[in-house]
């Protein structure tokens, strides 16, 4: 902490500079002469922030900078105890005893805290909430019991109810009298949001939309996604908020995710450390996304905050750097994007173009001749291929990584595979086909319309006609709607 010379400054510089950084002292009456740890949390990681000698039971740990807040444990031979909250105020003491070292249960119930309110409220919870789960344990019993019928189980199901109401209604007490500490904060992060029910419009039909709208708005009341200390709990609270508010609130596509988890990291901007933990977060989670071409989400944030420079202040250049390459292996191949045409050695080394294939759909299969999956998948394709040809109007492209061309023509031999195969590293084209076309596993499959565009990818085989027939479905209502809609100019 730095005091500027001003006179006035200088009567309580003294006090100020003792309450820097922080100290924080332990008695555990029963512990032995050793070595303990001081853990926190980081999202889902767990960190070893301090060490320290225990003497005659008393230990302490301290730093000359203030501890992020949070939730923090004690780690004695590689066994993680009892937690305790760190706040704004780091200078206090605990003190404790149990009969085991592992006793938990023993550290809660006999903890004596001293000159700090943060710690008071957070052990009086916990004890409060042990007490609440031993009186709901037998109820819990009865209503798991599937040989009683829910009648049966109305009286205990009301007596449960009424356990979770007064837990809540303590909650709430403690929220309200004490919301800037770290206890208080971390208990509001977990109130769910009460959607009201929906209005009547004018017409007197339920508004549908009311209560998505709802829940989307005040999603994040309880939980303050600016609070950098929601980071360091326990449960990695803040990944799931954000993973549950993008993938379950909005539908998924690439334009409407991104626009949203824009406006989410301006709103965390002016705290460097949860903007960082925000984009981050969301960069890693479409980086690899479940749902196909989502990945274009992640180009899009690697645009926005790395390329630019906007997350230099932490950001090293060889994570940009990596953050850069598959940005670009995506880039080249999202969905919409028209697919760059490859030219290769078939195996008798005669060139190959993809462009040539004049089908409805073309079937763009890298596979490498070793690969255990590429062989499970082969069969499945050359099934597909025999069966549903004709049907979808449909070719493959093959293109073995290899550049043995005899494990190739060996792979051809042996799958009886009915389509063209080429040679990967025997190309034509300029740049290498895995920067074309994003193929860091195989086998890939990218399925391109008649103009080449690419309209899927990384999908299983076992899916393709699933999506070529939805697809279909797609394009005749497409087709149909224009249909309608030009008749309803003409007739004007």
């Amino acid at each position: 902490m730095k005091f500027k010379t001003i006179l006035f400054l200088m009567f309580f510089s003294v006090q100020a500079f003792s309450q820097s950084g922080y100290k924080i002292d332990f008695k555990i009456k029963t512990w032995k002469d050793t070595i303990v740890y001081l853990g926190s949390f980081y999202g889902e990681s767990t960190i070893i922030t301090d060490t320290a000698k225990v003497k005659s039971g008393s230990f302490y740990f301290d730093g000359k900078k203030t501890l992020p807040e949070g939730i923090y444990y004690l780690v004695l031979a590689k066994n993680k105890l009892f937690e305790f909250v760190v706040g704004k105020n780091q200078h206090f003491s605990l003190e404790t005893s149990s009969s085991g070292y592992q006793n938990i249960d023993e550290y809660i119930k006999n903890m004596k805290v001293k000159d700090d309110v943060d710690n008071q409220l957070f052990f009086e919870n916990i004890i409060f909430n042990m007490a609440r789960n031993k009186e709901a344990e037998p109820l819990i019993k009865i209503l798991k019991d599937t040989t009683l019928t829910e009648d049966q189980k109305k009286t205990t199901r009301a007596e449960f109810s009424k356990i979770n109401d007064e837990v809540l209604a303590y909650q709430k007490d403690v929220i309200e009298k004490n919301p800037s500490t770290m206890t208080a904060r971390m208990l509001k992060a977990t109130q769910a949001i009460v959607v009201p029910d929906p209005p009547k419009k004018a017409n007197g039909n339920i508004d549908s939309t009311f209560q998505l709208k709802y829940y989307r708005q005040h999603f994040f009341d309880n939980f303050d996604l600016s609070d950098d200390a929601l980071i360091h709990l326990p449960r990695p609270m803040y990944q799931e908020k954000l993973k549950e508010y993008l993938e379950k609130l909005y539908v998924p596509q690439p334009d409407t995710i991104t626009k949203v988890i824009y406006q989410l990291a301006a709103k965390v901007k002016d705290n460097k450390e949860t903007y960082k933990y925000l984009v981050w977060n969301c960069v890693y989670l479409y980086q690899q996304p479940e749902i196909m071409g989502m990945d274009e989400v992640f180009v899009n944030l690697y645009d926005h905050y790395f390329a630019t420079g906007e997350m230099d202040y932490w950001a090293s250049s060889k994570v940009k750097q990596n953050l850069k390459e598959y940005a670009d292996k995506i880039r080249s191949s999202m969905i919409g994007r028209t697919g760059a045409n490859l030219i290769m050695q078939d195996q008798n080394f005669q060139p190959k173009s993809m462009y040539d294939i004049k089908a409805k759909y073309t079937i763009l299969f890298i596979f490498n001749p070793d690969c255990g999956h590429c062989r499970e998948e082969t069969p499945k394709l050359v099934d597909f291929y025999n069966k549903e040809k004709t049907k979808y109007n449909l070719d493959v492209y093959a293109v073995s990584i290899d550049t043995s061309m005899q494990k190739m023509r060996d792979f051809i031999k042996e799958f009886k595979t009915p389509w063209i195969t080429v040679n990967g590293p025997r190309s034509y084209v300029k740049e290498h086909y895995s920067k074309l076309y994003h193929s860091d596993t195989t086998p890939s499959i990218y399925i391109l319309d008649d103009k080449k565009k690419i309209i899927a990818k990384k999908l299983p085989v076992k899916q393709l006609d699933d999506f070529l027939s939805k697809h279909e479905k797609f394009l005749q209502l497409k087709e149909s709607s224009a249909h309608t809609a030009m008749k309803g100019t003409s007739g004007k």
